[in-house]
């Protein structure tokens, strides 16, 4: 009677959590040539600057931070917890991401595609089942079967990068705007924001921060 129970509200926990991750749409328009646009970083080194907010089931937190990119690959991440309570650092050279510390700080830190994705920059892995649509100035593009890599360009510009396993979109990446940047995992119920208040272009960096 007990493993019944128990087998029960285990699968009402995976129901639940499973209600709490939105299904993807249909993409949307018209069809178009299945094309990835190449969207990159800006030339040389940028650094930006801005506010961060932090939210999971455990634990948030806010404060100030940075990433200093460097065309075409590489770019820091660090974050700053208001009140001088810590931090979290990572590096991402092509698809190689170091975060070190304990679990609670790396898992604020998103996966290479959807970082990348918060600077504007689409680095997907390839496959071979692309489908795009047109919808006046967007364009949509599914890449992959199964879990798949969803793009949204506006403009020539990365408005949004989705993951979607099975139908439903776990994480994604948003840019409202240019000041704005919002990562969430919804099978996790975790998102970091991004308010950017400055943007530096063609910046000197020491070597030494890509070592940690």
């Amino acid at each position: 009677m007990m493993r019944r129970i128990l087998a029960v509200g285990a699968l009402f926990v995976l129901g639940l959590g499973a209600a709490c991750v939105p299904k993807a749409p249909p993409l949307a328009g018209g069809p178009a040539p299945a094309v990835v646009p190449r969207l990159e970083l800006p030339a040389g080194h940028t650094r930006f600057v801005f506010g961060w907010s932090y939210e999971d089931p455990d634990m948030r937190g806010r404060g100030d931070g940075a990433i200093r990119a460097a065309a075409p690959d590489s770019a820091r991440l660090d974050l700053f917890i208001a009140g001088g309570l810590g931090g979290a650092t990572a590096v991402l050279i092509g698809d190689q991401l170091r975060a070190p510390g304990p679990d609670a700080v790396r898992k604020m830190v998103p996966p290479p595609p959807l970082l990348w994705a918060a600077l504007g920059r689409l680095a997907v892995p390839p496959a071979a089942d692309t489908v795009a649509r047109l919808d006046g100035d967007t364009l949509r593009i599914d890449i992959g079967r199964g879990s798949v890599w969803r793009v949204t360009v506006a403009g020539g510009t990365l408005k949004r990068l989705e993951r979607i396993d099975d139908g439903r979109i776990v994480q994604s990446v948003r840019r409202a705007d240019d000041r704005h940047v919002r990562y969430y995992d919804a099978s996790a119920r975790r998102s970091l924001d991004f308010t950017i208040t400055s943007v530096d272009h063609n910046v000197d960096f020491d070597a030494s921060i890509w070592s940690l």
